[in-house]
C-alpha cells in the first residue's frame, strides 16, 4: 500500500513537473517578441538608410524585432532573393519587401501566401504580384507628388501660357528616366495631366491649345495632341546611363530658345544628375537659359545645390522615413489580424527657402 501510494506522489509530482513547463513554455511562446522581417532594395545609399530609421522607430513602438537588409546595388537581384529566403527560413510573423524584381520572388510570395505570412510592400512595393500575396503598400503617390511639381511650375510660367500664340508657342519638358518603371511612369503622367488641368482651368487656353508629343509611353489616349500654342515634351534618354541623360539634356536646352521652353521637369535623381551635368552643375542656367524654370525629384548633394543656389525653382523629395515607419507599421497591423490598405507616406516641395526647416532638412538624403 505504502509502495502504491509512493507511485501515486510520484506520478503527481511528475504531472504537476510537466504541467509547470508546459505553463511556463506556453508563457514564454506567448511573450516572445514577434519577429518581422524587412527585405529592401538597397541600404548603403542615404535614403535606404532613413527608410530604416523609420522601419527601426516603428519596431520600437510596436514591440517587434526586425532585420533590415539589403543589396549592395539595386541591379544584385539575386542577392536581394537570397536575402528573402534567409528571413523566410527566420519563421517571421510578417515581411516588408521592396522588390527589384517581382518575377525574381514569385516562388517566395506563392509560399508566403500558402503559410498566411503577411507581405507588406514599400517604396515601389511589388508591381505584378501575385494575386493576395501582397496585403497592403507603404509607398509616394508619385503621381500626386509629381502634380505638386507641375503646380509650382505652373505658378510662375502661367503668364507666358496666357501670352502664347500659334505663331509664337511655349513648350513645358517633363524628362523621363524610361518608359518601364511604375514610378517614374506615375510621376510622368501626374506631371503631363496635372499642368494640362491647371493650364484649362488658369489660363484663357482650352485643351484645343495643347499638344503631348514624343514617348508613346506618356502619350496617353485622351491627351490632347492637337493644339499648336503649348507644346508639351515627353522625353526618355536612350538609357538610364549617365551619358544618355547627360545627352537628353544638352538636346533639350539646344532647344530652349527656338521652341520657347518654359519649363523643365526631371522626374528622378537620374535625370536630374544629366541636366545638372549638361549645365555645369546648373551654373549655366540662369546664365544661358534665363528665365528657365527646373524643378528635380528626390535629392542628392548636386540636385540640393542647385536648389539651393536657385539654379532650381526646386524639387519633390518623399519621405524615405515615413517608408520605413508605415511599412513596419501595416506589417504589424497585419500580423494581428488588423485590417490594412495602402498608404501614401507624402512627399514635399522644397526651395532655398525652406530646405533647412525641421520638416524638410532630415527628407533631403544625399
Amino acid at each position: 500500500m505504502k509502495v502504491s501510494r509512493r507511485v501515486v506522489i510520484v506520478l503527481l509530482a511528475v504531472v504537476m513537473i510537466a504541467s509547470f513547463a508546459v505553463s511556463a513554455f506556453a508563457r514564454g511562446g506567448a511573450e516572445e517578441t514577434p519577429y518581422i522581417a524587412v527585405v529592401s532594395k538597397g541600404e548603403q545609399h542615404d535614403f535606404w538608410q532613413q527608410v530604416k530609421l523609420g522601419a527601426n522607430a516603428a519596431a520600437e513602438v510596436y514591440g517587434v524585432d526586425i532585420t533590415f537588409e539589403g543589396p549592395p546595388s539595386e541591379s544584385d537581384v539575386q542577392i536581394q532573393v537570397e536575402m528573402l529566403n534567409s528571413a523566410m527560413a527566420k519563421n517571421p510573423v510578417a515581411i516588408a519587401l521592396a522588390a527589384l524584381n517581382t518575377e525574381s520572388v514569385i516562388d517566395q510570395l506563392e509560399e508566403t501566401k500558402r503559410l498566411g505570412i503577411p507581405v507588406i510592400g514599400f517604396d515601389s512595393g511589388v508591381p505584378n504580384a501575385p494575386a493576395g500575396s501582397i496585403y497592403a503598400n507603404a509607398s509616394t503617390d508619385n503621381y500626386a507628388a509629381a502634380g505638386v511639381a507641375a503646380e509650382k511650375m505652373f505658378e510662375v510660367i502661367k503668364g507666358d501660357i496666357e501670352a502664347a500664340t500659334a505663331a509664337n508657342p511655349v513648350a513645358i519638358v517633363v524628362m523621363n528616366q524610361d518608359a518601364a518603371g511604375e514610378s517614374l511612369l506615375s510621376r510622368g503622367f501626374g506631371f503631363r495631366d496635372t499642368i494640362i488641368d491647371l493650364i484649362v482651368a488658369g489660363t484663357s487656353k482650352t485643351a484645343a491649345d495643347i499638344s503631348v508629343q514624343g514617348n508613346p509611353a506618356y502619350v496617353a489616349a485622351d491627351s490632347p495632341t492637337g493644339g499648336n500654342e503649348v507644346i508639351i515634351y515627353m522625353v526618355v534618354p536612350a538609357s538610364a546611363s549617365a551619358q544618355d541623360t547627360s545627352s537628353a539634356a544638352s538636346a533639350i536646352l539646344n532647344r530652349v530658345a527656338d521652341d520657347s521652353v518654359l519649363g523643365i521637369f526631371c522626374s528622378n535623381e537620374a535625370t536630374v544628375k544629366g541636366l545638372l551635368a549638361a549645365t555645369n552643375d546648373g551654373a549655366d542656367l540662369p546664365i544661358r537659359y534665363p528665365g528657365l524654370i527646373v524643378i528635380g525629384y528626390d535629392a542628392g548633394e548636386g540636385q540640393k545645390n542647385a536648389v539651393r543656389q536657385q539654379f532650381f525653382l526646386g524639387s519633390i523629395t518623399q519621405d524615405p522615413y515615413q517608408i520605413g515607419y508605415k511599412a513596419v507599421e501595416l506589417a504589424y497591423n497585419a500580423y494581428m489580424g488588423n485590417s490594412v490598405s495602402d498608404v501614401d507616406t507624402g512627399a514635399k516641395f522644397y526651395n532655398y527657402q525652406n530646405m533647412d526647416d525641421a520638416d524638410i532638412e532630415g527628407l533631403l538624403y544625399d
